[in-house]
């Protein structure tokens, strides 16, 4: 049976309908918003898997490019494929609420797939999808503690916007991503051009005013069902297993898991383990108990001591305050060759950034579902497996790498410099050499001085941190009780704490947010302590990075490329381009160039030096100029006909000299005078109708003249009886099909 719910959102309806189509999931729905439609559906697995370490909840994106009426703009693959790289960032969208809602220990997998079947292009889908997953799941009987609803906010002349559509998005301030349950929010996604602290409190505020209504339809929804809950395979806590721990290792052995570096804490580590195996052994060989179980139970101790530790005492791990930012160093320059590089440090973790300039026809071609557009601005964040002191397959880059990048992309974007100052193409490049925790941030870091020290002129320097949170039991199980905000998470802390977030900025204010919680939710006013600290936080890593390079280079690298803009009449476009390509294909292989041309008649040369670029840049200038009459040149005779010779005076054009325009007197013959490849100067003397030149050579003959006697020997007076001497003949005319008009000077 056809059931629905109904609601209007900022002046558009959110109807949420199940029962029409995908009858085999646990759970399917239909969202629609505006035109945009997603069909939504949930899957768990009916038995668990014990030997499963971690919950295998995969989140699925598929955009179909006939939801736009669209065809795939591959020349040679029409099929929808694989996830596009925004495919990829909205399914981890998705994912990161929803994950913390399931039971600790589930060993049941689940998938949950969003398809859109229709784009208005005005409502963007992603965010509507995470809901209807969400509602997939709650009408499924999933285990579930949701449901969990998402909301976009933008902001537009310092006016907030609930839903924006993709218009506003792309022409305001902000674009904000949030999720969260009724109770409290879970997940934050942002990005913006330097909007303060408190302007993102009030965004928080009303985007969780109409979570609640959303999540509201939801339950509306899941009464009219009213699902068979599933039951989870849960992994099984030993409880006794832990009480055996407890009597063998101690306050003190815990306490030795701490140090300023990953090493000490790893060692510290591994101590307690070889401790517990080594006790054990007998056990363990029995099959009394499992290795796994005890290491499962050593790190709920561990754990458990590294929040009491830091709830109780204020002790972090490392030593620090809970506010106090581990050491910065930077340093720029550091690789030849390359257009910019820095190493930017903080603690252990290292991200050398490369930058890399480009001409315009180097960005990267987005052909998505809804919008086929170019990026001139790319980040990309790579994460070896030495970096962690592992040893690995190298697979392609993972979600993980794609969504760091992205983040780390959308935190420098406001910050780079309009198209029309600095056209070039940014690659910048991440390589994460080691890794203690907040790498991502690393990379912001490491790509501001990158770009600096290319002589990118950012409009200003960004410094992104990562902050932790730690809660205590009451806190997991009511969302009220006691918690402490960490400054610069290290992976420690990141792996046993409750809450990733990262915020990037400017001094004037925040220009990308990422939050992932681990717990249910936390308050507007927890967020508004952590966006205080991290603004702290940042002024210092700032400050350090100010150290290294305080502004950009004045000069571009001296192995940047050089870009050169010429504007000209966009009818001369083909011209330029020529028959085929002909033309600018000569331009491009004989100077070395690149040369890109948009529709407006901007002629852009991306050149290795000067002297290529130039020597392009003058191609291109004489193919699109329009002589004058009266200018002179320096031409080639490239053809001889029987009326005259063509001559090309610029690059492109040829213009006639006709046999009467070759000498200041009578030729009988133009071969007799000219050959093709002989250089001569001529002058423009008439354009006609048609848009043909004529030229005349004349006026720079500077030799004898026909009949011309030596100045010493002066003709005698002719005697008094001769007769007058006969006229000339006349010249004869040219053949008839391919001769000129007859007046002096036309073709």
């Amino acid at each position: 049976m056809i059931q629905s719910v109904s609601k209007e959102i900022a002046g558009r309806t959110m109807t949420i309908e199940t029962g029409r189509m995908a009858h085999q999931a646990d759970g399917a729905v239909t969202i629609q918003y505006g035109d945009t439609l997603v069909l939504c559906t949930a899957v768990m697995s009916d038995k668990g898997d014990p030997n499963a370490s971690f919950f295998r909840l995969t989140m699925e994106y598929q955009e179909r490019f006939y939801a736009a009426g669209k065809i795939k703009g591959s020349r040679f693959i029409k099929r929808d494929g694989r996830s596009s790289e925004m495919g990829i960032l909205k399914a981890r969208l998705m994912d990161r609420p929803i994950r913390p809602l399931f039971p600790k220990g589930i060993t049941n997998e689940v998938q949950g797939i969003a398809t859109i079947l229709s784009a208005d292009l005005v409502n963007e889908p992603g965010t509507i999808a995470l809901t209807g997953i969400s509602c997939a799941m709650t009408i499924g009987g999933l285990p579930f503690d949701g449901p969990v609803s998402a909301v976009r906010i933008g902001m537009k002349d310092g006016e907030l916007i609930v839903f924006p559509t993709m218009e506003e998005t792309e022409e305001g301030d902000l674009d904000l991503i949030v999720a969260g349950t009724a109770d409290a929010i879970t997940m934050v996604e942002a990005g913006s051009n330097e909007v303060t602290e408190e302007d993102y409190l009030k965004a928080l505020e009303l985007a969780h005013s109409v979570i609640k209504e959303i999540c509201a339809l939801q339950i509306e929804m899941r009464d009219k069902i009213n699902p068979t809950p599933k039951v989870p395979t849960l992994k099984a806590t030993d409880e006794s297993m832990i009480e055996a721990l407890k009597a063998l290792i101690t306050k003190e052995d815990l306490d030795t898991v701490k140090g300023k570096g990953k090493k000490a804490i790893k060692a510290g580590i591994h101590g307690l383990e070889e401790k517990v195996l080594g006790h054990f052994a007998a056990q363990i060989e029995e099959g009394t108990h499992s290795e796994g179980a005890l290491m499962d139970a050593l790190t709920k101790m561990m754990d458990g001591n590294l929040r009491a530790n830091i709830l109780e005492k204020g002790e972090r791990i490392d030593g620090r305050a809970a506010d106090e930012v581990r050491p910065v160093t930077c340093e720029v320059g550091l690789i030849p060759r390359t257009h910019g590089s820095a190493l930017f440090q903080r603690g252990e973790t290292q991200a050398l950034t490369i930058a890399t300039l480009g001409g315009p026809g180097a960005a990267q071609i987005v052909d998505t579902m809804d919008v086929d557009t170019e990026k001139r601005y790319i980040h990309y964040y790579n994460f070896p497996p030495y970096s962690v002191g592992e040893a690995r397959m190298l697979r392609g880059s993972s979600r993980r790498e794609i969504g760091h990048g992205a983040l780390a992309e959308r935190a420098l974007l406001p910050m780079i410099p309009e198209k029309d100052t600095c056209p070039y193409t940014l690659l910048l490049v991440s390589e994460i050499v080691t890794c203690n925790g907040s790498s991502s941030m690393a990379s912001v870091c490491g790509s501001t001085l990158s770009l600096m020290d290319a002589g990118i002129q950012i409009k200003k320097p960004v410094a992104g941190i990562a902050m932790g949170l730690v809660v205590d039991n009451a806190f997991k199980e009511t969302g009220t009780g006691n918690y402490v905000i960490l400054s610069d998470i290290q992976g420690f802390e990141d792996f046993a704490g409750d809450m990733d977030f990262k915020v990037t900025g400017t001094e004037g204010g925040i220009t990308a947010l990422q939050m992932d919680i681990k717990v249910k939710g936390i308050t507007v006013e927890m967020m508004r302590e952590a966006l205080a600290k991290a603004k702290e936080g940042r002024a210092y890593i700032m400050g350090e990075m100010m150290k290294a390079l305080d502004k950009p280079r004045t000069e571009l690298n001296q192995y940047a490329p050089l870009i050169m803009n010429i504007v000209i009449d966009p009818d001369q476009i083909r011209t330029v381009i020529g028959k085929g390509g002909e033309t600018i294909k000569k331009i491009t292989d004989e100077c070395g160039v690149e040369i890109d041309i948009d529709q407006t008649g901007i002629v852009t040369i991306t050149a290795p030096d000067q002297e290529s670029g130039t020597k392009a840049e003058t191609w291109v200038k004489q193919l699109t100029y329009t002589p004058e009459i009266g200018e002179e040149f320096d031409g080639t005779v490239v053809s001889i006909m029987d009326f005259g010779a063509f001559v090309e005076f610029v690059p492109g054009k040829d213009g006639l000299v006709h046999i009467s325009n070759i000498r200041p007197f009578r030729v009988n013959n133009v071969a007799d005078v000219l050959k093709e490849g002989d250089k001569v100067r001529v002058k423009l003397i008439k354009v006609d109708d048609k848009g043909r030149y004529n030229l005349s050579m004349k006026e720079f003959y500077d030799g004898p003249m026909p009949g011309a006697k030596p100045a010493t020997a002066p003709a005698p007076a002719p005697k008094q009886d001769a007769p007058a001497p006969a006229p000339a003949a006349p010249a004869p005319a040219a053949p008839s099909h391919d001769a000129p008009e007859q007046e002096e000077g036309l073709f």
